[in-house]
């Protein structure tokens, strides 16, 4: 374990001295390490024949596919483990039944709870993302597990996607540059990372059966890089299979998906695991590059198509023996990359730890996102203040579990009632008052698979007996704080949402708080977008947290009273209409049987930029207690060649009266281009720490290959010659300072 406490050093230090999204180095004179992944090696190659060669046919089919709830079949009588696997995308899941959903009610499977990975990018702090990584691996260790279902890195195509909460940005390059850490955090820890779900998995109505259909170059240009990065930066072991189809077939059977792009193309060397029950076809599924099949049985596990149909098909010359060979090879090779077969030394592993509580901490600090902060409404100033009213649900409301997908069984989880309670001065009193009631029409209890078509209905009327609480509270308080937005019933995989508008009559609620008390601050507290323009014009201060851990209270606390300066930044564009938003706009969501991505290459700000479309808060955006203003930028060159990198250059000087972190950010455009692009795309991005009346150069590599374009024709990247204009900002709509350069 020394190893990994010197890993965890190092990328705390990238926190201060500041993270190089694109070459992933820091820019220090004391530190050279970067990020090295761990490749799979064919080390154990002739050990794994001999295996193969003792093993029945049988026993071989037994591994490709689930033997329980979350495991494939091992062969005991030759030493080889079954394949542990674990949800997921907010810590590692509680143990279940091995035959069912049922919890297994056992007492010591209590982990961290850790912010969803929309929080994760709202830190535009890669180095955050190895700390998610590295601990979320430990505690998944701890449990004796050996593959974890995350990262999932979806591009948010829809604002009302069912798991924007769980996905990343709508951003590609963004996308990669924070799952790779995750990856290589997590497989430094004798694990591997499932990257999910593999690909053009944009929307849960209609996911287990959807006909995606879009062209070669927006696959290319915004749905494969970021896994294009995990598979190939970050060395990730596995892979998930989706759900829906791509271009006429199931994604679990997709020749092209799994075989051709992902392992002839990218070098794949790891397994495919299909999502549950998202297979549908016995040698077709084995002959298109999936591996493992898991799912939910009907009564037992040998009724799945990689069981006994595929003995079946085996002894009727369907399919030769040679070929289940080749996936129980992958299956073993993972296996003995992180020494669950062979393994001396295998990381043990530590849950549920304060240092683990802390890693969930510091990353939901830098998630929140300052949105809107006249007349210095925050931070909290307290001087005078007697009686804080604290209004709303999602003031005491938990995330851990709830919804449809994978949640967290935690032993804490520091609600913001909580957090006000132990921060504030005994001196002060707090009111609170519930406000509004999580109500819904029809809450149906799905089972895995189960798509309800357009997300829960709720009750938007308000209770008037908690309105007038509320009212009363906020009247006999000198401030008033109303938390509101969602929580994970409502944001859930298994449906999208309805539209923008807030659930549970909040907006009727904030504004009569807001009317009878004016200095009230309002904080969201949610995973996807909202319409909050209306209550963004009426209140001073409007914040962003999003379904944030077990220290999720304590972090936002912190940043209302001022013990941390907010640093986080949108990873999606939050729209004023929802028909502004691309996928809307051009009536391409959800459709039926198929849906066509017409948007193309324009998805989020790239659509909102190209189209000249003004969003209620711009991809990027996010407010700081202090000011920054940039300077002297530049290039390190005039022109570059193609095989070349593009150094950038920015002074970042704190103008204000507190010590804060900015994310600058690089956006390239090509006004002259001979293909269709958009009006501009991030290519780089660097988070830095600059002290009150100080400044700091931040220089951002970006490589020109990073420019390229994919030409449909010649099927390879393309760098088009002439001037790029890089532009430095804190937004996609915050263009500070701008250089040219001209790329032979």
């Amino acid at each position: 374990m020394k190893n990994k406490i010197i890993k965890l050093s190092f990328f705390s230090m990238l926190l201060v001295t500041g993270y190089n999204a694109n070459s992933q180095t820091v820019k220090s004179t004391k530190v050279k390490e970067s990020i090295v992944a761990k490749s799979l090696t064919s080390k154990n190659d002739a050990e794994i024949d001999k295996l193969i060669s003792k093993m029945t046919l049988e026993e071989k089919i037994g591994m490709l596919h689930g033997n329980s709830m979350f495991a494939n079949g091992g062969v005991k009588r030759l030493g080889i483990p079954e394949l542990k696997m674990a949800d997921g995308p907010l810590g590692v899941r509680e143990e279940i039944s091995r035959d069912s959903w049922a919890p297994a009610g056992l007492t010591n499977d209590f982990a961290t709870y850790y912010p969803a990975d929309g929080a994760l990018a709202a830190t535009w702090n890669p180095s955050l993302g190895y700390t998610f990584g590295n601990s979320v691996g430990q505690e998944l260790r701890a449990r004796d597990k050996d593959m974890l279902l995350s990262p999932a890195i979806n591009i948010v195509r829809t604002p009302l996607g069912g798991r924007t909460y769980e996905y990343m940005t709508e951003d590609p390059f963004l996308n990669k540059k924070m799952a790779v850490p995750v990856v290589i955090g997590l497989q430094d820890n004798d694990v591997m990372a499932c990257v999910k779900h593999f690909a053009a998995n944009n929307q849960e109505t209609n996911r287990d059966f959807v006909d995606v259909q879009m062209d070669e170059r927006t696959l290319r240009e915004i749905y494969l890089p970021a896994f294009e990065a995990a598979v190939k930066e970050g060395k990730a072991y596995s892979i998930m299979g989706a759900y829906n189809k791509f271009r006429g077939e199931y994604l679990c059977e997709n020749d092209y998906m799994l075989n051709k792009v992902l392992r002839d193309e990218w070098g794949f060397k790891g397994v495919v695991v299909s999502d549950w029950a998202a297979v549908h076809s016995t040698v077709k599924s084995l002959n298109s590059g999936l591996d493992i099949e898991m799912g939910t049985p009907t009564t037992k596990f040998n009724e799945f198509f990689l069981a006994d149909r595929l003995i079946a098909a085996v002894k009727a010359g369907e399919i030769s023996e040679t070929e289940i060979n080749k996936h129980v090879k992958r299956i073993l090779g993972v296996l003995f990359q992180v020494k669950a077969m062979g393994g001396k030394d295998r990381v043990k592993g530590s849950i549920a730890t304060e240092a683990h509580y802390q890693d969930a901490y510091k990353i939901a600090t830098e998630s929140v996102v300052l949105l809107k902060n006249d007349n210095n409404a925050l931070p909290l100033k307290l001087d005078g203040v007697k009686s804080i009213a604290v209004i709303g649900n999602n003031a005491t409301k938990k995330n851990a579990l709830g919804g449809f997908g994978a949640g967290v069984k935690t032993k804490r989880e520091v609600t913001p009632l909580d957090g006000l309670k132990s921060k504030l001065p005994s001196s002060i009193k707090i009111n609170y008052a519930e406000g509004y009631l999580e109500r819904y029409e029809e809450k149906k209890v799905g089972k895995l698979g189960d798509i309800t078509m357009n997300g829960p209905v709720t009750i938007d009327q308000l209770d008037p007996a908690k309105l007038q609480e509320a009212i009363e509270a906020a009247k006999n308080s000198d401030v008033a704080i109303v938390f509101a937005g969602s929580n994970r019933d409502y944001e859930t995989e298994a449906s999208d949402r309805r539209s923008l508008k807030l659930p549970f009559g909040q907006e009727e609620l904030i504004q009569k708080v807001l009317a009878v008390n004016p200095r009230t601050i309002v904080v969201m507290v949610a995973g996807a977008p909202f319409d909050i323009d209306e209550i963004g014009k009426k209140t001073d201060a409007l914040v962003w947290s999003w379904f944030n851990g077990s220290e999720g209270g304590n972090a936002l606390v912190d940043v209302l009273l001022g013990k941390v300066n907010p640093s986080g930044k949108l990873p999606w564009t939050m729209p004023k209409n929802i028909m502004d938003s691309p996928a809307h706009a051009t009536n391409s969501f959800p459709g039926g049987k198929t849906v066509d991505y017409a948007e193309g290459i324009l998805v989020g700000y790239r659509w909102f930029d190209t189209k000249k479309i003004e969003p209620l808060y711009p991809f990027g955006y996010g407010l700081s207690y202090t000011s920054f203003a940039f300077d002297n930028a530049k290039t390190d060159k005039k022109e570059y060649t193609a095989d070349e990198t593009i150094a950038v250059s920015v002074t970042v000087k704190n103008t204000g009266k507190v010590d804060g972190k900015e994310v600058v950010q690089l956006y390239a455009s090509k006004s002259d281009s001979q293909i269709t692009r958009a009006a501009q795309e991030l290519k780089g991005f660097q988070k830095v720490l600059v002290k009150t009346g100080n400044s700091a150069t931040v220089t951002i590599k970006v490589p020109v290959k990073e420019l390229a374009y994919y030409n449909v024709e010649t099927k390879k990247w393309t760098v088009e010659p002439g001037n790029y204009t890089l532009k430095l900002g804190s937004s996609s709509r915050d263009s500070k300072k701008e250089v040219i350069v001209t790329i032979k």
